[in-house]
């Protein structure tokens, strides 16, 4: 597979973005690099819609695709990655430096689609947003001064992703479950979870995002995944039908 076939398998996902120049500097950084497939989340639409218009503004923003949830930008992608400056603030994935992050993320390109995640320029990636996500990603930067400029992140990142290319090696054998696939197993599974009373009907998001994320890091290939579903399913319909014991 040559380079420009395997970049064409990241989808950079920008998150509830609200400056027009961080836009249009990630979108530039993505074209320089090779990378032309670019999802917005909930952008802040006056931001978005200026971005969009704006002079020399790219086809790569022209054709970018815009959705209303982390979820559905990231249901056809079998890794997703966020990214984080970290600091102070708890987080409960694991998390890799750039040029650990961007190896394994290049090892997977030829074969699978990757969805690398930013937040907002104020306050990042939320939790729930995490929550979808594999593992992090950080760069390496001053510890007084972690925090990096959207548009700059973007073109960091990307720039450790093409530097070196993998289109030599052969593709993974085993076909991995894709974002929405997963998600569908989570959903089951937090629905026999409420069944059998370990989980209250109406249970605090930080619950269900613990519940996301160890199902996220079980990395299920398509027919684990089937077999899994298929297995919650089962479970679920005896809790609800209280037909005999399990």
């Amino acid at each position: 597979m040559s380079a420009r076939a395997e970049f064409d398998r990241l989808r950079v996902v920008l998150v509830a973005t609200r400056n027009p120049l961080n836009i249009g500097a990630a979108a530039r950084a993505m074209s320089n690099f090779g990378f032309l497939r670019l999802r917005v989340v909930n952008p802040y639409e006056m931001a978005f819609r200026e971005a969009r218009s704006a002079v020399g503004a790219s086809a790569l923003l022209a054709s970018a695709e815009v959705f209303k949830s982390v979820s559905d930008a990231v249901a056809d992608c079998t890794l997703v990655v966020g990214t984080t400056a970290v600091g102070t603030r708890e987080v409960r994935h694991p998390v890799r430096r750039l040029e650990d992050g961007a190896r394994i993320i290049r090892k997977r390109l030829p074969s699978s689609q990757v969805a690398l995640l930013f937040g907002s320029e104020r306050v990042g990636l939320s939790n729930e947003d995490l929550s979808h996500c594999h593992w992090l990603m950080r760069i390496p930067a001053r510890e007084e001064h972690r925090s990096v400029n959207l548009g700059q992140a973007v073109a960091i990142c990307l720039y450790e992703l093409a530097r070196k290319s993998t289109a030599a090696r052969p593709a993974e054998k085993q076909k991995l479950a894709t974002a929405g696939e997963v998600e569908r197993v989570n959903d089951v599974l937090l629905d026999a979870l409420r069944a059998c009373g370990y989980l209250k009907p109406r249970s605090a998001a930080p619950t269900q995002e613990k519940v996301r994320r160890l199902v996220r890091r079980l990395h299920l290939s398509v027919s684990d995944a089937e077999a899994w579903l298929g297995m919650l399913r089962q479970i679920l319909w005896k809790l609800r039908s209280g037909k005999g014991p399990l």
